[in-house]
């Protein structure tokens, strides 16, 4: 039987891993500069995207901040809207959106795996990529834009929570397509890890959400994850971390757009 004095450093080191996961989570997913854990080792990474959709609630709720301030300033709806998603990219360093860019490159410009996966290395910005990021970028400005104030924050903090659920999810079932890169080398999650992800971001729908509106969120969401992956999947075999950023992104426009038409 666990006595009292057992169960505090139990609670103690549980508490102190969820902290460094916190701490890895946010330096790999915005540029704030964190300090990483003492010992942090790929292990340790791998653990920490189970926090990913709490650091991704967090840049929901910064963006969505930045844009109230904005409304309260009086500054046009479409522009407070275009310069909060501007903050987005700046918090993250725009790193989902490099990874939708990259795909839209790889899988329109390339013809087989192997030029694919040359593309999407590829730092350039072409057609294909300049494309998918306007048309992912205008969706989100227009949804954003047409949401009630009030429902601006928790619909981001879903949004950017259930999108950065989607990266672990993924990373735990789906083949890599390359034997390095961001992806491979945040190594793959347990199951149990990626189930926690998923579970934080479906908490996250149904605390901010009207339970109808955030079931859908889900469905949709999970559609949405899915549709990148098969496509992947037909495309270069498995998954890479441009991959990763194109599911969250996929995601993340999904949910917007679904919030804006159901409570618009």
């Amino acid at each position: 039987m666990t006595s009292p004095a057992d169960a505090s450093p139990s609670l103690a080191s549980h508490l102190r891993d969820w902290f460094d996961d916190l701490r890895i989570a946010a330096s790999l997913l915005t540029r704030v500069p964190m300090p990483h854990p003492e010992g942090a080792v790929p292990s340790g990474l791998t653990r920490s995207q189970r926090a990913f959709p709490l650091i991704g609630a967090l840049i929901g709720l910064v963006v969505g901040l930045v844009y109230a301030a904005l409304l309260a300033l009086h500054v046009p709806v479409l522009a407070a809207a275009a310069l909060a998603l501007g903050a987005s990219a700046a918090l993250t360093g725009a790193l989902h959106e490099d990874g939708l860019a990259d795909v839209g490159d790889g899988f329109g410009g390339g013809r087989d795996r192997t030029a694919k996966l040359t593309i999407m290395r590829d730092s350039r910005l072409g057609t294909y990529g300049a494309v998918v990021l306007v048309v992912g970028f205008a969706t989100k400005l227009a949804a954003l834009a047409a949401l009630p104030p009030a429902l601006a924050i928790p619909g981001l903090m879903v949004a950017h929570g259930v999108g950065r659920a989607a990266i672990p999810a993924l990373a735990a079932k789906m083949p890599f397509a390359r034997a390095d890169g961001l992806g491979k080398n945040a190594g793959r999650p347990t199951e149990a890890n990626a189930i926690v992800a998923i579970v934080i971001g479906a908490i996250l729908a149904l605390l901010l959400l009207p339970l109808g509106t955030a079931l859908l969120v889900l469905i949709v969401a999970a559609i949405a994850v899915a549709a990148v992956a098969f496509l992947a999947w037909r495309q270069i075999g498995g998954v890479t971390g441009d991959v990763f950023g194109a599911a969250e992104q996929a995601a993340e426009i999904a949910i917007l757009v679904l919030i804006a038409a159901r409570l618009a």
